[in-house]
């Protein structure tokens, strides 16, 4: 399978196929986007409305679908300050996610400092009812999702603006055959590891260089290495997917991963130089418009007019 085929087969099992960037300044001023000419076309991108829901639908909470192609109902805010966490980029109003989401988090954020990790910075999750979102991820559509910066919380609230404009931590060396030395710490081993052992806990996302720091430094304690997949796009932040919540039906899982701790072959194909350093396009990507209401498992219609 050449490089470019297999990228496309993952990106599609995995519900990964762009992925926002921790980088990306937000703002201090967040405007509110302007109301669709024609709303009811069924040719509109859902991100388009889903993007102007500001609110969750009070509805029952339930992941509905797969998590790049599905909706959130009755979701619910992590706050943006936690006894061991700090939310980033909250004009993207991104912090929402199941219920289940968020106890994870706040579980996993107090359990990190346990193993020499302050806090966490949490960056997207999903928006208000989840759906496809206007800018960055594919996935993080069912409130099953959450990016955390592999930048240490500070031992302060960060302001505002430091929350919008700061950027994360990168930990990839510049060659990106490996972590930087100077920047990986066995608190991210801690975190990651830490997150990774949680039973409600599907996948983890990270560089593939962080993935052969984590091989290298497991141990003899490498169950949980299995749930930690490379993908592009993860050099400042692990990305943390969790099971569908029992009795939800409606929620597509993820397809298990394959045997073993995924630290040979599989791992070796990411530091080829074609992957690691792909010729550039020929011709620049043509913008997509998303998938229209009707790609939506059909409860979407339900909560996107919810109250």
């Amino acid at each position: 399978m050449t490089p470019n085929r297999l990228a496309l087969t993952l990106a599609l099992l995995l519900g990964l196929a762009a992925s926002a960037t921790a980088q990306d300044r937000g703002t201090v001023d967040p405007k509110p986007l302007p109301p669709l000419a024609n709303p009811d076309d069924p040719k509109t991108p859902a991100k388009q409305l889903f993007g102007r829901k500001p609110t969750p639908a009070t509805m029952e909470a339930r992941a509905i679908g797969f998590y790049s192609k599905g909706c959130l109902a009755g979701g619910i805010a992590l706050p943006v300050n936690g006894s061991a966490w700090q939310v980033m980029r909250l004009s993207r109003n991104r912090n929402w996610g199941h219920p289940e989401l968020v106890a994870m988090l706040e579980k996993l954020a107090v359990d990190a400092r346990k193993v020499g990790w302050p806090g966490l910075l949490v960056g997207d999750m999903s928006q208000p009812r989840g759906g496809p979102m206007l800018t960055g991820h594919a996935s993080h559509q069912v409130g099953l999702d959450a990016d955390i910066w592999l930048t240490p919380m500070p031992d302060r609230e960060l302001t505002r603006r430091e929350r919008e404009e700061t950027s994360a931590t990168m930990v990839v060396a510049p060659d990106r055959k490996d972590v930087d030395p100077a920047v990986w710490t066995p608190g991210h081993l801690g975190v990651i590891r830490t997150a990774a052992k949680r039973p409600e806990v599907e996948r983890i996302f990270v560089n593939a260089a962080i993935k052969k720091a984590l091989c290298r430094e497991a141990g003899s304690d490498r169950g949980w290495l299995e749930k930690v997949r490379p993908y592009w796009g993860h050099d400042y932040h692990f990305h943390v997917r969790i099971v569908c919540p029992a009795g939800e039906a409606g929620c597509t899982p993820q397809p298990p991963v394959p045997p073993g701790d995924g630290c040979g072959k599989e791992l070796d194909w990411w530091f080829q130089a074609s992957v690691l350093h792909p010729p550039p396009p020929k011709e620049p990507p043509k913008p997509r418009a998303g998938p229209t209401m009707a790609d939506l498992p059909p409860a979407c219609r339900t909560v996107l007019q919810a109250p």
